[in-house]
């Protein structure tokens, strides 16, 4: 069994938890608009499920107004029973190809709500990274009859240091996000 051990991997794997746990914030509404809240929803275009994306063209020319410009006329209601449907809560209104949908202030019950959801995303983003620091602590462990005490443990505080960095980087996230989705 010729297994190595690679630090660049582990780093990569670890970055990659972080990068999801950032979309999944991006995509939580706080009061101010943004072109990421739609991104979850799905439109039935020409028989099939299809991104947002990929029907329109989504902008936010206004803090608290989305507008939603619908490549193909025939698609505007489509966008728009899809927008009504999600779970988001959005009443868009309808003019010509182009879909305007304004954003609601947030009271203070639902922005700790958010608050809660942001801080169980970053939990799962932290369980996440640690699960690929185990998997690296693992093949070392595997490796240790190979390589000598002194490697293995050089390795083990580079893991160790990428975990920390990366669990960093989750929670300086977090911070932003949650002073974004409190602020009035």
């Amino acid at each position: 069994m010729s297994t190595e051990f690679d630090l660049a991997d582990i780093k990569r794997r670890m970055a990659g938890g972080v990068q999801s746990f950032r979309s999944d914030l991006s995509s939580l509404r706080t009061g101010r608009a943004s072109s990421n809240l739609l991104d979850p929803i799905q439109v039935d275009a020409y028989g099939a499920l299809m991104p947002m994306n990929q029907v329109a063209t989504v902008t936010v020319p206004e803090p608290r107004l989305i507008s939603v410009s619908v490549w193909d006329r025939s698609m505007v209601s489509a966008v728009e029973k899809a927008i009504r449907e999600s779970d988001l809560g959005f009443n868009p209104s309808t003019e010509g190809q182009t879909i305007r949908i304004r954003i609601p202030e947030m009271n203070e019950q639902r922005r700790k709500e958010m608050v809660k959801v942001a801080n169980k995303y970053a939990e799962e983003a932290r369980v996440a990274v640690r699960h690929v620091r185990r998997d690296g602590m693992d093949l070392l462990k595997k490796l240790e009859k190979d390589v000598g005490k002194d490697e293995i443990e050089r390795h083990s505080e580079q893991v160790q240091k990428a975990t920390d960095q990366h669990i960093a980087e989750i929670d300086q996230a977090l911070v932003a996000k949650e002073k974004e989705i409190m602020q009035v």
